[in-house]
């Protein structure tokens, strides 16, 4: 992989220019790696710049390079109030690996009041309504202050996911989204997850490939998909958290200068790069 820094002088001004959309820049970012989209990512916005973590494998890798690279963001979880308690104690030693506070933010209303407002076991009855209630309306709250949010999805996850860029502009939140791992495999992740001794949830070694409250997961029978455990016995397959709003053709229209001013990538110094990764984004 070429380094950051004698990669991006010669391009900075092509890539930035008054017609430049964010996703256009998210295609050109395709070739960057992960390391690179990180580096840029906390050159361009930090210390406006947060990580939203589900404790997945998938946010563990990310949570491991940015603590290696040395990065300054910011780094926060949805806590439902009904995560596995394997869930929390990976929280647990994640901050104690890394020597890092992750900021859980809850929703507005507790377990007992949500019931008396609408009725014990809402994700039974209406799982849309519970995610609503307890992922998506606490993200927005979260992510004000900040010009950029970093996640830890993957095109092969779902199909709304598919079409995502490393960089692209974030409608529903009005802010930059960065997906470093966008184009890595399953496999690429558990490949680094080995080589380089990363914490997992050890719900993973039981037959939970995709994790996330206890009441709406339930582990994956052989041959079945990776999310066949979230919300089993519905159609659903999205919290709502990445769920698109704007059609392609809208959200390409949004300006690079539009959110915040575009940066120059001259600066950005070269990424330490494990060899382990150079094939994997």
């Amino acid at each position: 992989m070429a380094s950051t820094a004698g990669s991006t002088g010669s391009t900075a001004s092509s890539l930035f220019t008054p017609s430049t959309t964010w996703n256009e820049l998210g295609v050109r970012a395709e070739a960057w790696g992960a390391e690179r989209t990180l580096r840029w990512a906390e050159t361009s916005f930090s210390p406006r710049l947060t990580l939203a973590t589900g404790f997945g494998a998938e946010g563990c890798v990310i949570i491991d390079l940015v603590a290696r690279m040395g990065l300054a963001v910011d780094i926060f979880t949805l806590d439902t109030g009904v995560l596995f308690p394997e869930t929390y104690d990976l929280w647990k030693r994640l901050e104690e690996r890394y020597g890092i506070t992750i900021k859980g933010v809850r929703p507005a209303q507790t377990l007992e009041e949500q019931a008396a407002t609408y009725g014990d076991k809402l994700w039974e009855r209406q799982p849309e309504k519970c995610c609503a209630l307890r992922k998506v309306a606490p993200l927005g709250p979260a992510l004000k202050g900040y010009d950029a949010w970093v996640t830890a999805i993957r095109r092969d996850q779902t199909t709304n996911r598919a079409s995502a860029l490393p960089i692209e502009w974030d409608a529903k939140n009005g802010l930059v989204k960065v997906n470093p791992l966008v184009r890595w495999s399953k496999d690429a992740v558990w490949a680094y997850i080995r080589e380089w001794d990363v914490p997992y949830n050890a719900l993973h070694d039981k037959g939970y490939p995709s994790i996330s409250c206890r009441t709406c997961t339930s582990p994956v029978k052989d041959g079945e998909d990776d999310r066949a455990g979230r919300w089993r016995g519905n159609e659903k397959t999205e919290c709502g958290l990445h769920v698109i709003p704007l059609t392609p053709a809208a959200e390409a229209a949004v300006p690079v200068a539009a959110p915040v001013a575009a940066p120059s990538l001259a600066a950005i110094p070269a990424a330490p790069v494990p060899a382990a990764t150079e094939t994997r984004a």
